[in-house]
C-alpha cells in the first residue's frame, strides 16, 4: 500500500513540475481572537426557563389584599386551590348589585338555602367593588365575607377570577349532601 502513495506522489510531481507558483504580494490578515461561548451557563439559563414552564404562573395564586378567601378548618388546601383556579363549575349565581345591607343579608341567606336543597356544590355571589356606594368603598364585600364565615354549609369561599368579577364576586363551594 505503501508503494501506491509514493507512486502517486511521484505522478503529481512530474505532472505539476512546469507550474510555476504566483506571486504573493499580499500579508494575510490577523485572525481575530473570538470571545468564549458561556455554554454551561446558558444551557443553566435554558434549565431555568424550561423549569418555570412546567408549573405555569397562575394569577390566581398572587394576592393583591382586597381578595376574600376563607377555608373551612379541616378542608383540604387543594380545595382551595381548585376554587381559587375556578376549577369547579359553578351552578348558580347571586348579583347583590341594589341592594342594602339588610336585603342582601335575606338574599344570600335565601340563596345558601336554595343551593343546599337543590344540591349545588359551587355558586357565585357577586356583591360588586363598591364603586356605587356613599363613599365609594365596599359595604356588601364585607358583609359577605362576615356571613359566609357564619354559614354551616360554606367549606370554603374565594374572590372570582377576574373575567368572573375579580374581586367584585366571591365563588363559595358547599357541603354536598349526605
Amino acid at each position: 500500500m505503501k508503494k501506491n502513495s509514493d507512486d502517486d506522489k511521484d505522478l503529481f510531481r512530474q505532472i505539476m513540475s512546469d507550474v510555476a507558483p504566483l506571486p504573493q504580494d499580499k500579508v494575510a490578515p490577523p485572525m481575530k481572537a473570538v470571545k468564549p461561548v458561556p455554554r454551561q451557563r446558558h444551557l443553566d439559563d435554558m434549565q431555568v426557563l424550561d423549569d418555570m414552564l412546567v408549573h405555569p404562573l397562575d394569577a390566581a395564586e398572587f394576592e393583591t389584599g382586597e381578595e376574600l378567601v376563607y377555608l373551612k378548618p379541616g378542608v383540604q388546601h387543594g380545595v382551595l386551590r381548585k376554587l381559587r383556579r375556578g376549577q369547579y363549575s359553578i351552578d348558580a349565581e347571586l348579583d347583590l348589585h341594589g341592594f342594602t345591607a339588610m336585603e342582601a343579608r335575606q338574599e344570600v341567606s335565601a340563596f345558601l338555602r336554595e343551593c343546599r336543597y337543590q344540591g349545588i356544590h359551587c355558586a357565585r355571589i357577586i356583591h360588586g367593588k363598591g364603586y356605587g356606594s356613599k363613599d365609594k368603598q365596599p359595604v356588601l364585600k364585607h358583609k359577605v365575607n362576615s356571613w359566609l364565615r357564619q354559614h354551616d354549609h360554606v367549606l370554603a369561599f374565594s374572590s372570582a377570577r377576574t373575567f368572573d368579577g375579580g374581586t367584585g364576586a366571591v365563588y363559595v363551594l358547599l357541603k354536598r349532601q349526605s
